[in-house]
């Protein structure tokens, strides 16, 4: 479904406090595509923009210090965090150092459309703690890794859907992603366009650095919900995602290969947290599901089941111990 980037028109509001609105970029090597984000966030009206730079080596440090706007702060790690670690502390230290009303959250290759600040400032926000944004492609497209959810195993008629339907029983679907379409409560976000409010971390706390990256949003979002704080998506928000994942014949195909492992450990996780009693008897569906993806990585497929196998133990271990630089040693090809 390809959407209309026209935004629906902003409505009078009551003249009230100004909100202070911080944006969060994390980063690591894709300083075109961060020059990119950047430039839209300052065109914006927000308060404060930091970007947390996961050690890059390709300039990134050096341009963002040639910026001048006030309004920029950078934070540069000396070790690749992922995402999950880049959210974390970049989280931390603008509640710190400014406490402002509200975070709004993205990747380097995420951004809003042009006047989705404007858009949000603009908004009655009583009785959220978070909102969600419609992310496209840059062609329009529903950006189908950031559509939010609501979760099948909490609620019965998302259930009874996703028995005969699949995923598409409990994923927001393209109606909803409408100029006119209504907000909608949903239980699962991703870190791009997500807006949360002061309360999400005082109640919630951080996401979990040992994630690395994949599903340190789920949890997070998951978590909120568990605690009772309400997580909206509404669609006159928008935000472009231009992502670079690649899919064969509608499917993910992850590179490099230590990709297979984060993507695997979290979600099982994830799942655990969303299923709740259901969890074991979805277990065999998912194994056997992971496993018949390695028919799309080809020559690499016997690789890919290794790395899923070690996933899946240490997913249902709950164990997040392992480093980073062991994970990808974990990927190396074996003779």
């Amino acid at each position: 479904m390809t959407i209309d980037p026209q935004m629906r028109p902003i409505p009078d509001q009551p003249q009230s406090r100004r909100q202070c609105i911080a944006a969060l970029v994390v980063t690591h090597n894709r300083l075109e595509k961060l020059r990119v984000t950047v430039g839209r966030l300052l065109a914006e009206d927000l308060d404060h923009v930091l970007v947390f730079d996961n050690a890059s080596t390709d300039g990134t440090s050096d341009y963002l210090e040639t910026i001048e706007d006030d309004r920029l702060t950078h934070m540069r790690s000396m070790d690749n965090l992922g995402g999950a670690g880049g959210f974390a502390r970049g989280m931390r230290h603008l509640v710190d150092a400014l406490d402002p009303d509200w975070i709004v959250v993205m990747d380097d290759d995420g951004r809003p459309f042009p006047g989705t600040i404007a858009q949000f400032r603009a908004l009655p926000l009583d009785g959220w703690d978070a909102l969600g944004a419609a992310v496209l492609t840059p062609g329009g497209q529903v950006c189908e890794m950031n559509r939010p959810y609501r979760n099948p195993f909490w609620r019965l008629p998302e259930f009874l859907r996703t028995l005969t339907g699949g995923r598409g029983g409990f994923y927001i679907d393209d109606s909803s992603y409408g100029a006119e379409a209504e907000p909608v409560e949903i239980d699962m976000s991703s870190f791009v366009g997500l807006f949360l409010s002061r309360g999400c971390f005082s109640r919630v706390g951080y996401p979990d650095e040992r994630l690395f990256i994949y599903g340190d949003d789920q949890l997070y979002t998951l978590e909120m919900r568990r605690k009772g704080l309400r997580i909206g998506f509404l669609p006159e928000l928008r935000f472009e995602h231009d992502t670079g994942a690649v899919h064969t014949g509608g499917h993910m195909v992850l590179r490099p290969l230590w990709k297979v492992y984060y993507i695997h450990r979290n979600t099982l996780l994830a799942y655990r947290v969303a299923a709740g009693p259901w969890f074991w008897p979805l277990l065999p569906l998912l194994a056997l599901k992971w496993h018949r993806r390695a028919r799309h990585y080809g020559p690499d497929a016997a690789h890919y089941r290794r790395i899923m196998r070690r996933a899946f133990r240490d997913g249902l271990r709950r164990r997040l111990g392992l480093s980073h630089a062991e994970v990808v040693a974990l990927a190396e090809p074996r003779d």
